[in-house]
């Protein structure tokens, strides 16, 4: 299960089934679940948790310092994954840039190749990160959301669950649940589709669509659309919807071009 050219550290912690590849190299403050397998030439280095069947793949990077100018390596600090998550090709995930502080990963989440995650980056579970992603620091991404390859984001933003994000879109600012976000911090309406694939009833994508409709297409400013949406009993989803508009991160949220134009979906 261990090739005989990779370099593991006696003091990491593996199940007893763990693979682990050619020229692969892990830390001694490394802690592998049953299942995992380690790909030639993946590098986990540092304090990094992993839970079962989390695969890491070739020269995959794992847990290395963050890029901060003022970091301190002797900070004690980590990466910490859930269950199942795959990592694929030369994936890049930093270690948080706080004592005691982890980057963290749910369960379920697939980075295809050349994807990076930033220190304090935290995300949720069953999450799609496709090629070349590129996610700063202190970003929240939720869960079931899908985010196009080549697509950056900035630190500090939230993106909600069940997102769709554009190939090459730039996000600096927040992207709110069940919306689709393209090109620079736009909206394109709900992700219907994926609301559909996730079992969202015809009446609770309904409850959605009005909602979205009221924060940005009726005319209103987003205070008084709150202040409109706040009167209203809804389903915890939308309300979902309607707290993190209201609650945004220290970099705002993303709005349609034209706040007139008719919903997507």
């Amino acid at each position: 299960m261990i090739h005989p050219t990779a370099i593991i550290d006696p003091a990491a912690k593996l199940a007893d089934d763990v693979q682990v590849g050619a020229y692969a190299i892990v830390g001694g403050k490394v802690l592998l679940g049953k299942g995992c397998k380690v790909a030639p030439h993946a590098q986990l280095t540092g304090r990094i948790e992993a839970g079962p069947d989390c695969k890491f793949g070739h020269a995959a990077i794992i847990g290395c310092d963050p890029q901060d100018t003022s970091f301190d390596p002797a900070t004690d600090s980590g990466v910490r994954l859930g269950s199942g998550n795959v990592l694929r090709e030369h994936v890049t995930i930093h270690r948080s840039a706080s004592a005691g502080g982890w980057t963290e990963l749910g369960d379920d989440n697939f980075l295809m190749a050349g994807s990076h995650v930033g220190h304090d980056t935290l995300i949720g579970t069953g999450n799609v990160i496709t090629n070349n992603c590129m996610i700063g620091g202190h970003v929240r991404i939720g869960d079931r959301t899908f985010l196009g390859g080549g697509a950056g984001f900035h630190q500090f933003v939230h993106i909600g669950d069940l997102c769709m994000v554009q190939g090459n879109a730039l996000i600096s600012k927040d992207v709110p649940p069940y919306c689709i976000a393209l090109l620079s911090n736009r909206l394109a309406g709900l992700n219907v589709i994926g609301l559909r694939r996730a079992g969202f009833t015809p009446d609770l994508r309904r409850e959605l669509k009005q909602a979205y409709r009221l924060a940005f297409l009726d005319g209103k400013s987003l205070s008084d659309a709150l202040s409109e949406l706040k009167k209203r009993p809804w389903e915890p989803e939308t309300l979902n919807l309607i707290d993190a508009l209201a609650s945004p991160s220290r970099k705002g949220t993303c709005f349609p071009k034209q706040r007139n134009r008719p919903i997507i979906g």
